[in-house]
């Protein structure tokens, strides 16, 4: 999996829930919020006011060392 700043929260937990502490690690406690979960990457980002690149690092990474 690949994941994009248009991935879908909700997709990409749905696809691998161990994502789920880095979104929690930068503030975003509310992953089972309908609203968060249909959100896209860089929205969430956007949000809490954090770098979509830099988040897309620490989820690649995590997702490409399974």
């Amino acid at each position: 999996m690949t994941i994009t700043k248009d991935s879908i929260i909700g997709e990409i937990l749905d696809q691998d829930v161990t994502t789920a502490p880095i979104f929690t690690s930068i503030g975003m406690h509310c992953l089972g919020c309908p609203a968060s979960r249909g959100e896209t990457l860089e929205q969430a980002a956007y949000a809490h006011g954090k770098d979509v690149n830099d988040l897309l690092s620490k989820l690649n990474a995590h997702v490409s060392g399974k």
